[in-house]
């Protein structure tokens, strides 16, 4: 799958060109291929290389004359659906991103030159020295990713998702400053359907035009990622409907948490297709670690990202397309929502600040989780500014519609969907996802709150919708997202991962995290969110953190001395 790297400005052609090189002397390219410009002294120069090149779908095209040059990607391989666009036009440089986030651009300016890339890793060579961007760690460890326009480097930020940033070309060779510009605003629609039976209906059909509109260019099998979940399993059923040759891939946890293994056989079994069980124990858990985190590009502290790594390279092996259900709980108002109704309803509390803490990682803990230098260069961030676009209340009329724009603004753009692409990236893997197109979402957004959730039952319609289509058993019951088992790996065969990249004396060097942390978590004296299954969470958002800096960043790890944190916490914990 092609990744894209290039600069934008005015400088010095031979040494922009030297810097590029060094780019590629670091990257491991199969096929390169590249475009130069030139307008007046503004010049351009992109270039882009598949680090396997085992497939003919592409997912990106290069429009390219004397004094416009544009490229076009897309995470599906479908160009119709673009979902980032890198465009050199006269003088000036637009870099732009679909309202889903679906695939990443990063950029950062030196002296009169943008650098941009859809992988941060291709831009660290450009840089001297890069650092840490402490923002960016602080917004990690809120929330579990870095929030855009942030990035985990100093200097290099994001653009967001459905946001255009622009820049030009003065008459004295100087960059003016960045424009940044909102192309797609979630908004509720004034007209709100009603009635049942009618969005039923509508929604059939727009499900099944959302999946007729991502089988082009289709290999003789194509893989379907199928969790047991509703979103995955409508999925699958709607790719049978359509004729095409399916195969389901499942993650087998083995022995450790509670299984959604039987519920995918269901589905499998009702379908009449194929279904792989990937192993996901923590044995092959631990073994994919280091390739999953470089393979992220980004820091994401999620359990869900080695699992879906697993899933990758099984599906891989057999076909170049993959289909997902993400998304689904976004648009349809899934299970996480009703705490936040309650909240927004009962509580007194500002319900910006609600919605943070539903994130359960360190916001409202620094003074026990940090060390007190980070903490003062931290103290005037308020991470409420990160979500207060999306949580703005002018584009909804009710609470339901406003958690869905924000979780489609935050937890799918700016996680869910990023790390879905660059997983499937790491094995040359076009990935599908339904629930992420344009005319289904904004459908969505013309329902009435009592059709997405009526009493306990979250994503009312898209059940109704379904529900002839799916074993009953799978549509109606109770969802709890995928139950990753993060305490029985952290606190079990994965501890001595998790004592040898957390050591007391490795963060006392780093000088971020207190070298007490995980003794501190483990006692449950971080507040009353990191207790019972949330342990493992944020033992695996330290461990994610600790991976990146070092396997991406290559910051020194120093200082290792014997560490006793979880020695001691099972020694105490056997003698309760």
């Amino acid at each position: 799958m092609k990744e894209i790297v290039g600069y934008w400005g005015s400088g010095n052609i031979y040494e922009l060109k030297t810097l590029l090189s060094r780019v590629f002397n670091q990257a491991p390219v199969e096929k390169l291929e590249q475009v130069n410009y030139q307008k007046n002294d503004c010049f351009g120069a992109l270039a882009r290389w598949s680090f396997a090149n085992n497939s003919s779908i592409s997912n990106e095209e290069i429009y390219h004359q004397q004094d416009f040059c544009q490229v076009s990607l897309s995470a599906a391989g479908i160009l119709e659906l673009a979902d980032a666009t890198i465009k050199f036009e006269n003088q000036r440089l637009i870099l732009s991103r679909d309202c889903f986030g679906r695939i990443p651009l990063y950029w950062f300016q030196n002296k009169q030159v943008i650098w941009f890339a859809t992988r941060i890793q291709l831009l660290l060579p450009v840089l001297d020295s890069p650092q840490v961007s402490i923002p960016g760690f602080y917004g990690y460890n809120c929330f579990s990713y870095v929030p855009t326009p942030l990035s985990p480097i100093e200097n290099i930020f994001t653009v967001p998702a459905g946001c255009e940033i622009s820049w030009e070309i003065n008459r004295n060779n100087q960059i003016q400053n960045n424009q940044i510009q909102n192309c797609y605003q979630w908004r509720e629609s004034e007209d709100l359907i009603q009635d049942e039976k009618t969005a039923v209906s509508q929604l059939q059909d727009l499900l099944k035009d959302s999946i007729h509109r991502r089988l082009s260019n289709l290999p003789e099998e194509v893989g379907v990622f199928l969790s047991g979940g509703l979103d995955s399993s409508v999925v699958a059923a709607l790719l049978v409907q359509a004729g095409v040759k399916v195969k389901a891939y499942a993650l087998d946890f083995g022995e450790y948490g509670i299984s959604e293994l039987p519920f995918a056989e269901v589905v499998a079994k009702h379908l009449e297709i194929p279904l792989v069980k990937v192993d996901a124990t923590p044995k092959r858990i631990k073994s994919a670690m280091k390739a999953t985190v470089k393979a992220l590009d980004l820091p994401f502290g999620d359990g869900v990202t080695i699992p879906i790594y697993l899933l990758c390279e099984a599906a891989s092996k057999e076909t170049a397309v993959i289909f997902n259900g993400e998304g689904g709980d976004q648009l349809f108002a899934g299970w996480t929502n009703k705490p936040l109704i309650a909240a927004g309803i009962y509580n007194s509390e500002d319900f910006n600040l609600q919605y943070l803490k539903t994130y359960h990682r360190l916001y409202g803990y620094e003074g026990q989780c940090f060390q007190a230098e980070l903490i003062s260069q931290i103290k005037n961030f308020n991470p409420e500014t990160w979500i207060a676009e999306a949580l703005n209340p002018e584009f909804t009329n009710n609470i339901l519609a406003r958690l869905r724009r924000a979780s489609l603004m935050l937890k799918g753009a700016q996680n869910i969907h990023p790390r879905a692409t660059n997983l499937g990236k790491a094995f040359n893997l076009r990935v599908r996802s339904p629930f992420c197109d344009l005319p289904l979402a904004e459908w969505s957004f013309a329902l009435s709150g009592e059709l997405c959730l009526q009493g306990n039952t979250e994503k009312y319609i898209l059940k109704r919708a379904v529900e002839s289509w799916l074993p009953s058993e799978v549509v109606w019951r109770e969802k709890r997202g995928m139950g990753v088992p993060l305490n029985s790996w952290c606190l079990g065969e994965l501890r001595s991962e998790v004592s040898k990249r957390l050591n007391r004396g490795i963060l006392k060097f780093e000088k971020r995290y207190q070298e007490d942390i995980i003794l501190k978590i483990l006692q449950g004296d971080i507040g009353g969110q990191i207790r019972q299954r949330r342990i493992g969470e944020v033992l695996w958002l330290l461990l994610m953190w600790e991976m990146w800096r070092v396997e991406v960043l290559e910051e020194k790890v120093e200082g290792r001395n014997f560490d006793y944190q979880l020695l001691r916490w099972r020694v105490l914990q056997k003698f309760k």
